[in-house]
């Protein structure tokens, strides 16, 4: 049952990572990363990071 859930939360959470990557300059396939763990806190960090410098010019 708990894996169940595992499944159906990266699910949740790789989809909407599909549609923003692209926008931070990171391939979309890294979306898929989320499904380790530990994975959506590192797309996270990448993608605050980005934006810091994106706003920086």
């Amino acid at each position: 049952m708990e894996f169940l859930i595992w499944i159906a939360a990266t699910v949740v959470t790789v989809i909407p990572l599909l549609k923003l990557l692209p926008h931070f300059g990171i391939n979309k396939y890294w979306a898929l990363a989320a499904a380790i763990p530990f994975g959506v806190l590192v797309l996270l960090w990448v993608m605050a990071a980005k934006l810091q410098e994106l706003e920086r010019r």
